[in-house]
């Protein structure tokens, strides 16, 4: 596929993200169009349904060749393949969107040969729009202004003394996923007298989407999270790597996940010490292990 087909497929997705978005802005979610899928944790509203149906609707009919694969209507079972595939989260951090909290977006991205390819993540309550294509570069828009190039901020990695990183609690709240996350979490946060590695900040905001986008943008270091989807990243990905950031596994030692690797640390753009700071994130983790995996 061409640079400027590309290019077209990404202009496409922002058109498809902002008509979503509208629909995800003007909705008002209750206890009525909100149920529980494994716990009260991990919920869907009638608005995510309906989102992914619309742009499900708009891409199939644009693109009739493409697979989809949509959180609302994924089977257990279902493989990423290598065809060109869109990855569609309709509204990741729905938990925001029922409590009003404003981290929401809209996250489409293209995946070609199973590698992140283009990817739009938009939030349309901060009027955020995130894009990228694979070799041409990631950028945002905010509040319908000018278009920046990412990374806004670059710099060395200064490690996890000074870092400001992203986590989630995610919807396991007991077993050896909530074990690993709160030994992560733990070692993150304590003082170094007591053994941690005393970082900056955790920042905990509800969508992987968006803390990937701002790790691509130089406004967190990294993101870390176990047991989140494909759908969940594939997009922000795309917009990372492109803004000079990486994806290496959640568990220590795999520089190259999949997609669908359910487990992964984002690290964000900078002149050196990606490598390093890569190092001493998984010198936390260890040994332990979460669940979760890529499909078999």
């Amino acid at each position: 596929m061409t640079d400027d087909e590309l290019r077209d497929i990404c202009n496409y997705l922002i058109v498809v993200a902002r008509e979503a978005g509208d629909v995800v802005r003007h909705a008002q979610p209750t206890s009525l169009t909100t149920t529980s899928k494994k716990n009260t944790a991990d919920i869907v509203t009638q608005t995510d349904q309906a989102v992914e149906i619309l742009i499900r609707s708009r891409l199939t009919e644009r693109y009739p060749a493409f697979d989809f694969v949509g959180e609302e209507s994924y089977k257990v079972g279902l493989e990423i393949t290598d065809q060109p595939t869109f990855i569609v989260d309709p509204i990741d951090g729905t938990s925001n969107f029922v409590h009003g909290f404003p981290a929401v977006c809209v996250s489409i991205g293209l995946v070609i040969g199973k590698q992140p390819t283009v990817g739009v993540v938009y939030n349309p309550f901060r009027e955020e729009l995130w894009s990228a294509v694979g070799g041409q570069g990631a950028f945002v828009q905010q509040f319908d202004g000018g278009i920046q190039r990412l990374p806004l901020v670059v710099a060395p990695s200064e490690g996890l003394k000074s870092a400001c990183i992203g986590v989630e609690w995610g919807s396991d709240r007991k077993g050896p996923n909530f074990d690993l996350n709160l030994k992560v979490f733990t070692m993150l946060a304590r003082t170094t007298a007591t053994g941690g590695a005393f970082v900056n900040s955790l920042r905990c905001t509800g969508s992987a989407a968006i803390a990937i986008c701002r790790v691509a943008s130089g406004q967190q270091d990294a993101f870390w999270e176990c047991g989140c989807w494909a759908w969940d990243v594939a997009a922000a990905w795309c917009i990372l790597s492109e803004a000079g950031g990486i994806v290496v596994d959640g568990h220590a030692g795999n520089w190259n996940p999949p997609i669908d690797n359910r487990r992964y640390l984002a690290v964000r753009p900078a002149t050196e010490g990606q490598k390093e700071f890569v190092e001493e994130f998984w010198a936390v983790i260890g040994d332990a292990r979460s669940t979760y995996g890529p499909a078999p």
